[in-house]
């Protein structure tokens, strides 16, 4: 064992003898020698063998990567040892040393422009600058005829789609639409043409040169241009889609063309300086047009902040408080978002990342990213619209149907949101290069973890606001079709809402705790937490709660079996123990009931010994009238037909009858008169308006028919009344007190 390690120490240090010699030889330009495979389990013979066979060439290529993996390792313990306050500390400096190094770039700024263009020029010669810009002339020339031919054979695009008026909101956005598509064929037409003629009559070093000044400074600006038109329709209130004025309109549309101008020209001019031999390094142009885009964007934020207001806040009339604020907010977040990404873009700059900065010069990831986030609120913005326009008519009417619209809007606008912002956080991963389905796949990462949880409780979100739109929209259109109780009459009774208006609510909350609980526990362990203990927890708690809340459990069940049986319903008027009233809302334990008079009652269902439903299927009312005892019983029958018939055929009342109303006859005599009774069948919650309705009409017929309501008097038989003229005072006050004695006796 000694010798093999002798002999291991021995090849190490020739290794390190011939690192000299490889230091003064690295650029001398020879060929690359692979460096041989060294077992990791040696032997002296193997030792021996190997230090016998290697060349001079092969020593040098094994010590690079000796050297190489030695250095690699001691990064990883610098990395691994760095703390959050060294990491920040790192960045600062990194971001301190880009803007130390464009500040003293700035002398020497227009000296490299001038030297960028001098190269230029001496590259193509007078002559060649003089063919470059009369081909490139020619060609734009070529390019837009072709377009306007293009424009001109699709114009009845243009007319057809015109909105019949300003309420049309469909016709405006099939005429935007369609005028777009114009628009972007037009350029598509053009950039082709410019493509195809170009490769004809240009060279290929023209072309490296034409082509970045056509797209970044012509096509970019264009395009900027149409879809700027598209939103803003300047100076075209009537088929404008977002909520703005004309005169922010405007100015919102030539500054985005002036935005898309200058972020092209920033990319053409880095490029053109590329090409001519001046690296952006040298100059730190780039640092300068980056910074004035953002100060540019911030500029158009704060002088517009009234009308991005105004274009944030919508047409909808049902905004949130929430709307509100985020519309007022709107400026300064997008002034936020604009410094932010700059001194994010800047920051990378400043760490001289390679792959990073290559991917900033290709495909400028942070205006991607700065482009979403600003459109996320305007996002929103259009998703609200979207919603009020193509959600399905409110079901029904009255206060109850309007609160179910309301919530089942915000359920798709919530819905939207989410999907929104999966989107946009898609478009920015894809715009830095991240996929995230590989970074969430890790598992073990704790980004890769946070990812898996997010999108986790996103999932159950989305599912939870589906679940609560299906069965808000169910109970809209089964409490709307019920009907209502009679408030005039106000004496309780009404009809109650269908089984599933009774059962839907306690669904609703039920799935939506079920879902927080089950999402929320499979987020936990994405994030790599052991939902173990919790579960068993919450079976200890469940086994705790069910020996010391035996009543709670009893109520529970109880109220299970009583929706089971179908034995009440909300808006139904039930009589429980004594306890009268409407039942106004149910929970997990209990039913609350409305009294007619206000009181409300709050039983738990295992309490309820027995209960009276007076509002299923149908109500019979039982009405006595008093009449003198000389009234005829058939002339009384008569007048009830009548007023049954005439009720029937009421269109007021006719829905709420089941059966007319119609005379019982002679039901009792008391010492008044005779009693007859009537009676008739009608709909649970109608009964009320109904009797009200019957007693009018009865009165006024009898009143018509010369009969009178009996009424209790008292009658005192004198012998002699004949006489009465010649009775003395004293006899007069005996008769009135034998009449006042017997009222007494009967009250």
């Amino acid at each position: 064992m000694i010798r093999l390690f002798s002999r291991v120490a021995a090849l190490l240090l020739a290794l390190s003898l011939c690192a000299p010699v490889l230091a003064q030889t690295a650029d001398t330009g020879s060929e690359t020698v692979a460096a041989p495979s060294v077992p990791e389990d040696l032997t002296p013979e193997m030792v021996d063998g190997l230090v016998a066979r290697l060349s001079d060439d092969q020593v040098r290529a094994l010590l690079l990567d000796r050297l190489d993996a030695v250095a690699a390792e001691r990064a990883e313990v610098v990395t691994e040892n760095e703390g959050l306050i060294a990491r920040i500390g790192a960045i600062g400096t990194a971001l301190l040393a880009n803007w130390t190094a464009a500040l003293a770039a700035v002398p020497t700024l227009f000296a490299k422009l001038g030297e960028s263009f001098a190269n230029f020029g001496s590259t193509f010669g007078g002559s060649g600058l003089l063919r470059l810009f009369g081909l490139t002339a020619l060609i734009l020339a070529v390019g837009y005829a072709a377009e306007r031919l293009a424009v001109y054979l699709t114009r009845d695009w243009h007319t057809r789609a015109k909105p019949a008026d300003d309420s049309d909101l469909r016709g405006a956005l099939r005429f935007l639409f369609r005028r777009l598509c114009r628009e972007v064929l037009g350029l598509i037409v053009f950039w082709v043409v410019l493509r195809v003629v170009g490769r004809q009559i240009l060279s290929a070093q023209e072309i490296a040169y034409a082509a970045p000044f056509v797209f970044y400074l012509i096509l970019l600006p264009r395009l900027g241009a149409a879809i700027s038109r598209f939103i803003l329709a300047p100076k075209q209130p009537s088929i404008r889609l977002v909520s703005i004025d004309d005169h922010w309109a405007s100015y919102l549309h030539r500054n985005q063309i002036g935005l898309f101008f200058l972020i092209g020209f920033t990319l053409w001019i880095l490029g053109f300086n590329a090409l001519n031999g001046v690296p952006p390094g040298e100059m730190r142009l780039g640092f300068w047009l980056n910074t004035s885009i953002h100060v540019y964007i911030g500029i158009i934020a704060w002088t517009a902040r009234d009308g991005l207001r105004d274009m944030m806040r919508g047409r909808d009339p049902d905004r949130t408080e929430w709307d509100e604020k985020v519309a007022y907010s709107y400026p300064y977040f997008a002034l936020v978002v604009t410094a932010l990404t700059w001194l994010l873009v800047e920051t990378l700059i400043g760490m001289g990342n390679p792959q990073t900065l290559q991917l900033l010069a290709l495909k400028a990831p942070h205006f991607t990213t700065m482009f979403w986030l600003l459109m996320a609120p305007a996002i929103d913005t259009l998703i609200r619209g979207l919603v009020r326009h193509l959600q399905p008519p409110m079901i029904g009417t009255g206060p109850v149907a309007e609160r179910a619209y309301k919530s089942t809007k915000r359920s798709y606008i919530r819905i939207g949101r989410v999907i929104a912002g999966v989107f946009v956080i898609l478009m920015i991963a894809n715009a830095w290069e991240i996929d995230l389905r590989n970074v969430a796949g890790a598992g073990t990462e704790s980004g890769g973890a946070v990812i898996q949880a997010l999108m986790i409780l996103a999932f159950g979100y989305i599912l939870n606001e589906v679940v609560s739109l299906w069965i808000n929209r169910r109970l809209a259109k089964e409490q709307t079709a019920a009907q209502t109780q009679d408030e005039e009459a106000g004496e309780g009774g009404g009809a109650g809402g269908s089984r599933l208006a009774t059962v839907l609510p306690l669904l609703r909350i039920t799935a939506q705790v079920a879902i927080a609980v089950i999402f929320t526990l499979l987020a936990l362990g994405a994030l790599g937490l052991d939902i173990t203990p919790l579960l068993a927890g919450a079976g200890i708690l469940g086994l705790a709660i069910g020996f010391g809340a035996q009543k709670l459990v009893s109520d529970i069940v109880g109220g299970i079996f009583f929706l089971i049986d179908d034995a009440f319903r909300v808006g139904e008027y039930v009589d429980v123990g004594g306890t009268m009233g409407t039942v106004e809302k149910i929970s997990i334990r209990s039913m609350q009931l409305r009294h007619h008079r206000g009181a409300v009652h709050t039983i738990p269902y295992g309490e309820i010994q027995k209960l009276t439903n007076y509002s299923r299927d149908w109500v019979i009312m039982k009405l006595k009238f008093t009449v003198p005892f000389d009234t005829d019983p058939n002339k009384v029958k008569k007048i009830f037909k009548k007023i049954g018939a005439e009720m029937i055929e009421d269109p007021v009342h006719k829905d709420g009858f089941l059966q007319p109303f119609k005379s019982q006859g002679v039901f009792d005599f008391d010492d008044v008169g005779m009693i007859i009774r009537g009676k008739f069948m009608a709909k649970p919650g109608t009964q009320f308006t109904i009797r009200k309705e019957i007693y009018n009409r009865v009165k006024n017929a009898f009143n018509e028919a010369g009969i009178d309501f009996a009424r209790r008097e008292v009658r005192v038989a004198i012998p002699g009344l004949e006489d009465a003229e010649s009775l003395s005072d004293e006899q007069k006050a005996a008769a009135a007190g034998g009449a006042a004695a017997s009222q007494q006796q009967q009250g």
